[in-house]
């Protein structure tokens, strides 16, 4: 299977999709710009740009707009769109990279050096009322963080560790309980943004091998989209009928000339259609 481009090369560093309704579709960041980017049902990109230099991710909210992570810590989209950095939880070169709305409505994300130091990254929790907390630390290149619909177990990738993990869920605790899910080392690319379907099946953002990976229960690989740019990013379902698998790509770090459809916006259509649990920031 392949992906069909559905934008120009419009991002430097596209990431982080998210498909609500509350907010009549999807977004997506250009993340070390610090925009968030909308995608309107006839197509049109909306950019929105934030008081920060980085947006890693944007979730939404129960109270109609959007919770976010900034390059040092958390912000807020009020329902009239006004957005609000909260206090910075760091001072080191760290920047927030990749999250998800937990299942008590808290929003989790996770954190990577500027210089990719290994065990320099930690996991950082918004809690509904506001409070934030270091969950914990050792992580290197925080990446994809997905829910299963019951609410029990998270999804999780430390890019480096060429690994999906698995966590079990605490309201309490948080995420707890790692262990690895599969090993992807031998396939080309690396796990970077990921997203669950409606029947609890894996998919992968593999960045610099150019696809999507779908991994069944047996934890085996059971489909395979390509991507027409090296470096996939992430990927989420959407659509009204949640049927369309939208996958954001980059062209950091590229020279001008290469890879062209680096930084375009990509979509398939894999057969399977996404979670509906929709998980609010505050619900």
């Amino acid at each position: 299977m392949r992906a069909e481009r559905l934008t120009d090369s419009i991002c430097y560093h596209g990431e982080g999709p998210s498909w609500s309704p509350t907010w009549g579709g999807l977004r997506w960041v250009d993340m070390l710009a610090g925009d968030v980017l909308q995608r309107g049902e006839d197509g049109a990109i909306t950019r929105i740009p934030t008081p920060s230099r980085v947006v890693a991710c944007v979730r939404p909210a129960a109270d109609g707009g959007a919770v976010m992570a900034l390059e040092k810590g958390f912000g807020r989209e009020d329902a009239d769109g006004t957005i609000t950095a909260l206090p910075p939880l760091w001072s080191e070169p760290v920047r927030m990279n990749e999250g998800a709305v937990a299942p008590d409505g808290s929003f989790l994300c996770g954190s990577m050096a500027y210089d990719q130091r290994r065990g320099a990254a930690a996991m950082w929790r918004l809690h509904p009322d506001g409070r934030s907390e270091r969950l914990f630390g050792g992580l290197t290149i925080s990446n994809g963080l997905a829910f299963t619909a019951d609410g029990a177990r998270a999804f999780f990738v430390d890019t480096p560790s060429g690994r999906v993990d698995l966590f079990d869920w605490d309201d309490e605790a948080g995420l707890v309980e790692r262990r690895p899910f599969v090993d992807l080392a031998t396939e080309d690319g690396h796990p970077d943004g990921l997203c669950l379907d409606a029947e609890g099946n894996v998919w992968v953002a593999m960045n610099g091998g150019g696809q999507v990976l779908g991994l069944d229960a047996a934890e085996a690989v059971a489909e395979r989209i390509e991507v027409g740019a090296r470096q996939v990013t992430a990927c989420t379902f959407g659509g009204e009928d949640l049927a369309t698998l939208f996958i954001t790509t980059s062209r950091e770090n590229l020279p001008a000339e290469e890879d062209p459809a680096a930084g375009s916006l990509f979509a398939a259509t894999p057969g399977v259609t996404g979670d509906p649990t929709l998980r609010l920031y505050g619900a």
